[in-house]
């Protein structure tokens, strides 16, 4: 064993049903709370997921009960990153963009992507063609999604049965 494995604070995983540190729940609290939250509804059950962290997710019978499941995914998975010393994701409404794509194009392509994109309102090319990119995106999602495979829940009095 390395000098370093011996000095290392953690010599066995973490036991995942452990609370966390208070503070470090606190701190993951904060964060999460400017997640946004997206949701759906099928088959009457409510299901939402993170914009910023998508695989947490949660569900409920109302959307509010959805929404406070979810939240605390959110809490749960931005806690144990921070716990791991790892920086979970800026919320959305920050916009902060860190991440630069270089694109080859023609002339020709690029004069027409600039036409379009100035007679749209757009500041130049790069928001045109990342705002044109994220819809298709967007759109290919909703349209391709695979259908969604809800949880099994105990019955409420008053459901159902599918």
């Amino acid at each position: 064993m390395s000098a370093k494995s011996k000095n290392s604070k953690r010599s066995e995983p973490l036991d995942p049903a452990r609370p966390f540190d208070p503070a470090i729940l606190a701190k993951a609290r904060v964060i999460a709370d400017r997640y946004r939250i997206v949701l759906e509804r099928e088959d009457g059950w409510w299901y939402g997921h993170g914009l910023e962290l998508p695989g947490a997710g949660g569900d409920g019978a109302t959307a509010e009960a959805a929404v406070a499941d979810t939240r605390e995914a959110l809490v749960a998975v931005a806690a144990y990153m921070l716990e791991k010393g790892e920086r979970p994701p800026a919320p959305a409404d920050e916009g902060r963009r860190t991440e630069q794509v270089n694109i080859r194009l023609t002339s020709e392509e690029r004069w027409r992507l600039e036409s379009r994109s100035q007679g749209q309102g757009f500041r130049g090319l790069s928001d045109y063609v990342r705002a044109a990119a994220l819809a298709e995106t967007q759109t290919a999602l909703a349209v391709h999604a695979p259908a969604r495979r809800p949880r099994k829940r105990p019955r409420a009095a008053g459901r159902p049965k599918p």
